[in-house]
Order: C-alpha cells, then sequence, then structure tokens
C-alpha cells in the first residue's frame, strides 16, 4: 500500500490472506481500521483464523485485531511480524514450566 493510504488501495486488503514472516498462516484480512481522519490503516481486523496459532486464546468464529505496524509487505498476501507465532510459543512455554 502507497503512502498515501487512497480509499482504493485500502479496500484491496480486504480478503488477503495474512502469513507471518516466516510463512505461517495467520488468518484474512476480513476489514480495516483507520484513523480519525481515515486516511491511513491502523490496524486490520483478521477472520478465517489459524486455530492452531490462536487455540484457547480466542473463541472459534471470532476474529482478532492485528495492529497495522506490525506489517512487513503487501502484495498478493500480507506479511506481518511472527509476533502473532510467539504467542503460541509463549503459551507453550508455560504448560512446560
Amino acid at each position: 500500500m502507497d503512502a498515501d493510504g487512497s480509499p482504493q488501495e485500502i479496500t484491496t486488503l480486504v480478503g488477503r490472506e495474512v502469513y507471518s514472516n516466516n510463512g505461517v498462516f495467520v488468518g484474512e484480512v476480513e476489514d480495516v481500521r483507520l484513523d480519525l481522519d481515515g486516511q491511513a490503516v491502523t490496524g486490520l481486523a483478521l477472520t478465517e483464523l489459524n486455530g492452531e496459532l490462536f487455540s484457547g486464546r480466542i473463541e472459534p468464529g471470532k476474529g482478532v485485531m492485528v495492529p497495522y505496524r506490525w506489517v512487513r509487505a503487501v502484495g498478493d498476501v500480507i506479511l506481518v511480524n511472527d509476533v502473532v507465532e510467539r504467542l503460541k510459543d509463549d503459551e507453550h512455554e508455560e504448560a512446560v514450566a
């Protein structure tokens, strides 16, 4: 997405699949959160979540909001930081401890 954040480009984000920068499927963009002026995207509302990443954290059928600052690249798919994967790792470490 270009820095000008034009509405046409914003709407093209909806429906794209989101992956971590490690290639793990996170979810699909259902909607975008805009700043107050509607000129820039501040978050991505994801649904169709990866059940393995979010099990025990998000109820089935619910979504999550990913801060746009986590986005690393936008193309045919959207790449985000591996922060989401770390949630699963943190949960596993807690279970082991």
